[in-house]
């Protein structure tokens, strides 16, 4: 029955970010709202909170010049990380990277902009949905 409510819920999600997400095809910089979280611990209990019950942020910009995902300005948060390695491939963008002891991977289909983030630490991993945009002035 659990396996189910998480399939209905990745359904549901993976409709919803189709929907609300843009071509980023050949674009360098992007935006990505963060739409919904799961959180699994290594007891193996899960859960679908909003990201920001994690300490999510709502937006994350996405420079793959620079190779970095980072918060808004707006957000007051100034948080920013550096990917170890991008790529794209059958029109979608990889990147990932480690720091602070988690593993961290996202992939974005370049023709919706629908977005998947992951973060492995010790004891849990996250996986959020997105829907991506260019970035204002692109």
């Amino acid at each position: 029955m659990m396996t189910r409510h998480y399939l209905l819920v990745l359904a549901t999600t993976l409709i919803s970010a189709e929907v609300l997400a843009d071509n980023i095809a050949g674009v360098d910089r992007f935006l990505c709202s963060t739409l919904r979280a799961t959180v699994c611990v290594a007891d193996g209990d899960c859960a679908t909170v909003a990201p920001a019950d994690l300490n999510i942020p709502q937006f994350i910009e996405v420079d793959t010049k620079a190779k970095s995902l980072a918060t808004t300005a707006a957000s007051g948060e100034n948080r920013r990380t550096t990917a170890a390695l991008i790529s794209r491939a059958e029109e979608r963008l990889v990147m990932q990277g480690y720091e602070n002891g988690r593993a961290f991977s996202m992939l974005v289909r370049e023709e919706t902009g629908q977005a998947s983030f992951a973060s492995v630490a010790d004891d849990r991993s996250v996986i959020v949905f997105a829907a991506c945009t260019p970035a204002p002035g692109r």
